[in-house]
């Protein structure tokens, strides 16, 4: 049986979305059979950043209406052979399709995956309801701002009503020189307000937003080592956490921080 795991947040723009498609990759790439679903019906983006929107043909609104059968809709990565994504719609209307819709798809594809990753719109109303269901494990995606972690909190507490048997905390655009200077708050301090198991801290990284608006995945650089070490702590229960200011201590660090306040 797949573990199958909602990607939430409740504030939308905190890249849950990027966090889910990056995810997906890595787990891939760690030798498992992975589905991304998405069930931001009307809103979807996922296939964008998978640099898959020209080939879906099917979505889950087209299973969910019996258009065609789940398998017709699930689309291959040819970069990430045991990748697959299974598209949303722009058009069709959300209200029509329910979580235990969402929960029957899951249930024909189950033995046949790894991971079943679900990218859950912004909020905590009808759409928050469909992708929360079906899972039995959740990812809270906070960045480090009151606001976000305070809409973060809100759904914790929602999920405590859902059959959740186990969350984890990504921090999302995290700067260590910020960090080093007191000036963004801190990882434990933020950890401490959400009472959830930190699983991932990931680096702000300017080139994974432009990455992900081309359709491409990061496999390089400060943000590829953090969703690795976030993949493996998710799959092995590991507690390895990338650490953001490690280029910004020492004098060269100093110097690095001092100019990116001037840039």
């Amino acid at each position: 049986m797949a573990r199958k795991i909602v990607i939430t947040s409740g504030k939308g723009g905190v890249g849950k979305t990027t966090i889910c498609a990056n995810l997906g990759v890595y787990l891939s790439r760690l030798g498992f059979r992975v589905v991304l679903m998405d069930v931001d019906i009307g809103l979807n983006n996922l296939d964008v950043i998978m640099g898959l929107e020209r080939q879906v043909i099917f979505d889950v609104t087209d299973v969910v209406s019996g258009k065609c059968r789940v398998r017709q809709a699930l689309l291959q990565d040819p970069k990430y052979p045991s990748l697959y994504l299974l598209p949303s719609s722009h058009t069709y209307s959300s209200s029509k399709i329910t979580g235990e819709h969402i929960k029957n798809i899951i249930d024909i594809i189950d033995h046949s995956f790894d991971y079943i990753l679900i990218d859950c719109p912004a909020g905590v109303e009808a759409g928050f309801h469909r992708a929360v269901y079906p899972a039995n494990e959740a990812l809270i995606v906070v960045t480090p701002h009151l606001s976000s972690i305070r809409d973060a909190d809100k759904v914790v507490g929602l999920l405590s009503e859902y059959q959740i048997e186990k969350k984890g905390l990504v921090i999302n655009r995290m700067r260590g020189d910020l960090l080093l200077s007191g000036e963004m708050m801190n990882i434990e301090s933020i950890v401490k307000a959400m009472g959830v198991p930190l699983v991932g801290v990931i680096p702000e990284d300017d080139t994974v937003g432009k990455m992900s608006s081309d359709g491409r995945i990061m496999l390089d650089g400060e943000s590829a080592r953090a969703f690795t070490l976030l993949s493996e702590n998710i799959h092995n229960g590991s507690k390895k956490i990338y650490d953001c200011t490690y280029k910004y201590r020492g004098l060269v660090g100093y110097l690095k921080r001092n100019i990116k306040k001037l840039v």
